[in-house]
């Protein structure tokens, strides 16, 4: 469904992404795992071309979307949550949901509406009017990843959906993300937490320096002290 082949990216002079490879296939769900600072997040944006790769290739369904503007990636069927949220504080959560509705999106039956995410997402239905600034952190992050889902996307690009929260939201931020899977959707992850990366992923790569150190299974990871130690710290 996903291919990256060799991937480079800059910030102004600085070489981030030193030629990243990896894929994700369908019902996957497939982790970046590593470091903070180590690229995960500027991978994930060279994806949806909020950052320009200067070498390498995206491929998503067998076409090349490297270097388009995010607003196709969008319309292609890429959903991403960023690690900032970036909801509108000053509407309401409603208001933001609907702000998750694509353009000329069709209807499906099996697809995402209001009533859906209200359906999967309780608390969000009971704040509805509410401002979405007036939110707890873990409201938050439902809400920011509700509004990506009301553009239906094809595969999910969710960054440290975990970062900050509180324990029992970690457990249920997990949770709504493996219901998200199991209703069809795959999901690349970026995570610092290996515990959650073992919770959810079925692959993971682990990054170090902008290049990926690893690659393999979960059980794999799990067996590997040497990658956990030198790039993970556990």
């Amino acid at each position: 469904m996903l291919q990256v082949e060799g991937l480079h990216a800059h910030y102004a002079k600085s070489h981030i992404l030193h030629g990243v490879s990896f894929t994700v296939d369908a019902g996957e769900i497939v982790c970046l795992l590593g470091r903070n600072g180590v690229g995960k997040s500027t991978t994930l944006k060279s994806l949806m071309g909020l950052i320009r790769p200067s070498a390498g290739s995206v491929s998503f369904k067998g076409r090349d979307i490297t270097g388009l503007p995010a607003y196709r990636v969008a319309r292609l069927g890429l959903g991403y949550v960023p690690e900032e949220r970036r909801i509108f504080p000053t509407i309401s959560v409603k208001e933001n949901l609907l702000m998750g509705i694509k353009m000329r999106q069709r209807a499906n039956g099996n697809g995402w509406t209001l009533d859906r995410v209200y359906d999967f997402f309780p608390r969000l239905r009971e704040r509805e009017a509410q401002r979405a600034g007036t939110l707890s952190g873990g409201e938050q992050q439902m809400l920011t990843t509700a509004r990506t889902l009301m553009g239906n996307p094809e595969l999910l690009l969710v960054d440290e959906p975990t970062e900050g929260l509180a324990p029992m939201i970690v457990v249920q931020v997990e949770r709504i993300l493996t219901e998200i899977h199991r209703g069809g959707t795959p999901i690349l992850l970026v995570e610092q937490s290996m515990e959650t990366a073992l919770a959810l992923a079925h692959r993971v790569y682990v990054m170090s320096k902008g290049q990926i150190v690893f690659s393999g299974s979960v059980a794999e990871l799990k067996n590997n002290e040497l990658v956990r130690k030198e790039y993970l710290e556990v």
